[in-house]
């Protein structure tokens, strides 16, 4: 601190001023400040360097006030065009496509989609995989365009919700349990078989059971007996002379049974 020191004289007196000492220069001198500006220099160096590569990373990466390349913020959501990767999981309320194009979901492996409730346990996954399309959940359904179900299925049942389900297999269809249906048809200028190949079949109708065939003829073949039963008093085909509760039983040769009645 320098410290400055004031005499007052009077008239008449006089006072030696002592010589003039020692002067101190305060500041940065010879290879210091050298080395400060040098410092300096090259913190104004850096300083240009960082700002050109933010304006270039801006202009790569295609950054505008309303989003960046192809992402676009919009005020319903964020819009993305063009073709996009995403390395892990993506987290949205709603995808959906443009108008006037498809929307693609493609991977490597597998595709999966799944819902989760508040607490984070899955209750619905789609997992479309090279050789599987899986679906987990409570209840699947497809409905048509109008809201109609199509195609139920839950732990319980199996709903197909069409006026008309077609099986256009070569070797039909295969039920392990029974059936529950109002019809069952083929295709015109078709043969329709119902067979069993190791146990029995039946047919059960509250209100009876119609066999028709409109243009050819009816076989009932069976390794053992064919029996017809009837409990409201119905006489079957060449049955004389049956009475209610009778079972009527067709003779068998020694191949085959074969009982054949045109309608």
């Amino acid at each position: 601190m320098v410290c400055e020191q004031y005499t007052t004289t009077t008239e008449g007196t006089h006072i030696e001023r002592p010589e003039n000492q020692s002067v101190y220069k305060i500041g940065i001198y010879g290879w210091r400040k050298r080395c400060l500006y040098l410092f300096v220099l090259l913190l104004l160096i850096i300083l240009l360097v960082n700002f050109a590569l933010t304006i270039w990373i801006l202009k790569v990466m295609w950054f505008s006030p309303t989003g960046m390349g192809h992402l676009r913020v919009m005020k319903d959501g964020l819009r993305l065009e063009g073709e996009s990767e995403f390395l892990f999981s993506l987290y949205a309320k709603e995808i959906h496509s443009r108008v006037d194009s498809s929307l693609l979901l493609q991977s490597a492996k597998n595709v999966t989609v799944n819902a989760c409730n508040s607490g984070g346990n899955v209750t619905g996954r789609l997992t479309v995989g090279p050789k599987m399309v899986e679906v987990q959940s409570q209840e699947f359904q497809i409905n048509s365009e109008d809201g109609k179900p199509l195609f139920t299925v839950d732990e319980q049942e199996v709903v197909v919700g069409t006026d008309k389900l077609r099986v256009t297999g070569p070797e039909g269809a295969l039920f392990e349990h029974s059936v529950e249906t109002p019809l069952v048809s083929a295709d015109p200028f078709e043969d329709l078989s119902l067979e069993s190949p190791t146990r029995s079949l039946s047919m059960n109708a509250p209100k009876g059971v119609h066999i028709k065939a409109h243009a050819g003829k009816i076989e009932a073949l069976s390794q053992m007996d064919v029996v017809f039963h009837s409990s409201d008093g119905m006489e079957p085909p060449g049955c004389t002379g049956c009475r209610e509760g009778q079972e009527v039983r067709a003779q068998r040769s020694e191949s085959q049974s074969q009982l054949t009645n045109p309608v």
